[in-house]
């Protein structure tokens, strides 16, 4: 019985799919687009460097660095630093890929890794900078308001989560920075992975190619799925739905720029941009939905997470708390900055494959240099 019910939206599904074949192709380009625009250039490069570097034992050299930071904040080994840094370059969904591997080789505990699993979940940059501010808005200085929102909001999730399943056993504190001991953690891993160089960057590519289209399956799936329900008419239902439920407190079109941005992130931007007059609640709304990701980010980090025993439930609070505190900071934020008014004259510079990239690898070298001089300041201080 539970397997025919299950069957029944596939089917369904798929006789819409070959009612509507024009409908279908367009969305899943629209969502190929998508990928080849931003989330290729922000994810392959640094799918790649990830494996190199955790092959090559730096995720371990790194770990013993930070611990006296990562430790006492997020009740998080030092090597869960690394999967905060490129989640912060990258977006989604490397956080997940990072923790389940992490997890896989027993560097996190199951509760540690839910832990980072719950703040581990951005927005690439070039997906905030580029698609949203500058494509979607034409507004490119909203950016910075974004993505502040969106990373400053994560960071206070993982500090929350800090208190979550917590023991008396678990230690918060360690000793100072050791680069003697962190040189001596990368040359044992070095000799656990003793694979050359050659084959380890094989290994690096495969998998990394492997998963990037894996996720670029999940982006054109649900664009098709959620271009069906507005082609269906269904996202409408709901949105009268809820707008009788709020007794007409909540506008149509944006109970429907809602719904559109609970299933996907992407398609709801797009509609809140019209659905919502002032800058302050397209700014507030955006920020959230961001934070939020959708359904097809849950898709995709169920999928990688489900090769291990981490449980989902605290990655879906840890998104609730990412929304909401995503809004209430880009409130804040707008009142303190102001944005230039856009002119329809005014154009605005094209924001492609090499921009994203460019803009990911400006992140990662400076995420990269702020942690290390935390560690050098963290040494210095110890030592005194």
């Amino acid at each position: 019985m539970a397997s025919t019910v299950r069957v029944i939206p596939f089917f369904l599904l798929a006789m819409a799919m070959f009612y509507y074949p024009q409908e279908v192709v367009l969305s899943a380009a629209d969502g190929l687009s998508l990928w080849w625009k931003f989330v290729l250039p922000a994810l392959l490069p640094f799918f790649i460097l990830s494996e190199l570097l955790m092959g090559a034992g730096f995720v371990h050299f790194l770990g013993v660095l930070l611990e006296p930071i990562m430790r006492p904040v997020f009740r998080l080994p030092g090597q869960a630093s690394f999967v905060l840094a490129m989640s912060f370059t990258s977006g989604i969904p490397i956080g997940a890929v990072l923790t389940s591997k992490l997890r896989q080789q027993n560097a996190v505990t199951r509760e540690e890794g839910e832990r980072l699993l719950a703040f581990t979940s951005n927005p690439s940059p070039g997906f905030m900078f580029g698609a949203v501010a500058s494509s979607m808005m034409g507004k490119p200085g909203l950016g910075v308001v974004l993505a502040g929102s969106v990373y400053l909001a994560n960071l206070l999730v993982g500090i929350l989560f800090r208190f979550y399943r917590m023991k008396k056993s678990e230690e918060l504190l360690s000793g100072p920075p050791s680069l003697k001991r962190a040189y001596q953690e990368l040359q044992r891993a070095q000799i656990q992975d003793n694979r050359p160089f050659g084959q380890l960057l094989g290994d690096a590519i495969r998998q990394s190619v492997n998963t990037i289209l894996l996720v670029g399956g999940f982006i054109t799936i649900f664009s098709v799925l959620v271009h069906m329900l507005e082609v269906l008419r269904i996202t409408m239902s709901l949105g009268y739905l809820l707008q009788l439920l709020s007794s007409g407190a909540i506008t149509l079109p944006a109970v429907s720029a809602l719904v559109n941005g609970f299933l996907e992130t992407t398609l709801g931007c797009r509609t809140t941009i019209n659905a919502f007059s002032t800058l302050h609640l397209q700014v507030g709304v955006l920020a959230a939905l961001l934070g939020w990701g959708g359904l097809s980010v849950f898709a995709q980090v169920a999928s990688f997470t489900s090769t291990t025993d981490l449980r989902f439930t605290p990655f879906v609070v840890g998104r609730a708390m990412h929304a909401m505190f995503a809004f209430i900071l880009s409130q804040i934020f707008l009142s303190f900055i102001k944005i230039p008014v856009f002119q329809p004259g005014l154009s605005v510079p094209s924001y492609g494959f090499l921009e994203a990239w460019r803009l990911s690898a400006w992140i990662f070298c400076a995420v990269m240099l702020l942690l290390f001089g935390i560690s050098f300041i963290l040494r210095l201080v110890y030592r005194r």
